[in-house]
């Protein structure tokens, strides 16, 4: 190869590992043949894979930078050298360790659990001011047992035969770019390296058993139905002993009687009869505050007062300002109270004579109404145009 390395490569001659996967990462996926078909492209990509396999091998660059030959000693073919295969290609394209000694590695048995979900109905109350409450959980635990590795008391697990240890096996095959081998997980241990001869009898070698345990969980004020409380390192613990996932809280809030909650404010709607409106009056609502004896961790619903004004109109809202719910991150919302008036739909002979006599006497015998002025129609629009004309 006549051609200086790092030129075929494109990189400058104190190029650092990174740059040099980079730039062969992006030579091979324009000339490697399943994507470029040309002869040209074949050779070319002989020429960068060759170049990187001296390049990115410590020993064989420093004998290169000194002007040495780093194909002698049998060395020349594509594949032949000290350790460079298949599996560097992969990973120079997916972002491995080319030339790293041993391959990948065996994996390891222990890893992290998945997160667990449970669903929590609280009353509305309980979502506004919080609330404390003992869950049961059933999830995956350390199996006491072997202590989470998987093995029966008093044995261990033992390097596997087959990979030696390595969790995977290399396959040789020839091609017209010569002999390539590949790396694959070891079948008989599964790519872990090493076999459990006597698995636990507890959790089947696994590490962990399924057990229902209590838990505390704070429900903070102002959560609403979807908010998800998260437990850190409560769900369900990894396989071969591995740390707990996190557990997560979803809240739903029981629908209340008198209240529709909208974001941090409530609504509700009373009903006062048409005298009652007229006259005005006073009317004990419902309303939630904090528990005090609880030290103000939970909510309670408490009443109060609220005055309807003479001569208040069927549709009025009364906005009491910090009724509402407290906010989770500060503030509290409003209590919306919208007042319908309801008229009477049967009325005895006496009531219908007081009534009449009410009407005459404010002169709403005949009562007009007001009708508002609205959007013409079509043809009303129409005609208007012809009568300019």
């Amino acid at each position: 190869m006549s051609q200086d390395l790092y030129d075929l490569l494109g990189v400058d001659r104190d190029a650092d590992a990174d740059a040099l996967k980079k730039a062969y990462r992006r030579l091979a996926r324009q000339y490697h043949p399943d994507v470029n078909p040309e002869p040209e492209a074949q050779d070319r990509f002989k020429e960068v894979t060759r170049a990187y396999e001296v390049l990115s091998d410590p020993q064989k660059r420093a004998a290169y930078d000194r002007g040495g030959d780093p194909f002698a000693g049998g060395a020349a073919g594509f594949g032949q050298g000290a350790g460079f295969s298949f599996t560097d290609i992969m990973d120079a394209f997916f972002g491995g360790q080319p030339g790293a000694a041993g391959g990948r590695g065996p994996r390891s048995r222990v890893r992290r659990g998945q997160d667990a979900l449970i669903r929590l109905e609280v009353e509305l109350a309980e979502a506004a001011f919080g609330i404390t409450r003992e869950i049961k959980v059933d999830t995956a635990v350390q199996c006491t047992a072997c202590g989470g590795d998987g093995a029966a008391p008093g044995s261990h697990p033992v390097p596997c035969e087959t990979c030696r240890g390595q969790g995977e096996v290399a396959q040789v095959q020839r091609s017209f770019l010569g002999e390539i081998r590949t790396l694959r997980p070891c079948a008989a241990c599964r790519g872990f390296g090493s076999i459990i001869p006597e698995p636990c009898r507890e959790c089947s070698g696994d590490g962990r058993v399924r057990s229902r345990r209590n838990l505390t969980v704070k429900i903070p004020a102002g959560v609403d139905t979807g908010t998800r409380v998260q437990l850190p390192e409560q769900g369900e613990v990894g396989p071969g002993g591995g740390p707990a996932g996190d557990l997560y809280v979803e809240i739903h809030v029981a629908q209340h009687p008198v209240f529709v909650r909208n974001g941090d404010d409530l609504h509700c709607t009373v009903t006062v009869p048409m005298t009652a409106a007229a006259l005005g009056t006073s009317l004990t609502l419902p309303t939630l505050e904090a528990d005090v004896e609880q030290g103000g961790e939970s909510g309670v619903e408490t009443e109060f007062e609220l005055d309807i004004p003479a001569g208040t109109q069927s549709g009025t809202e009364r906005v009491l300002r910090g009724r509402g719910v407290p906010g989770l991150r500060g503030g509290r919302g409003d209590l919306v109270v919208t007042v319908a008036v309801e008229t009477p739909q049967r009325l005895d002979a006496r009531q219908e004579e007081l009534l009449r006599e009410l009407a005459a006497i404010r002169g709403e015998e005949t009562p007009t109404g007001q009708v508002k002025p609205g959007a013409k129609s079509v043809f009303g629009r129409l005609r208007d145009a012809f009568n300019t004309h």
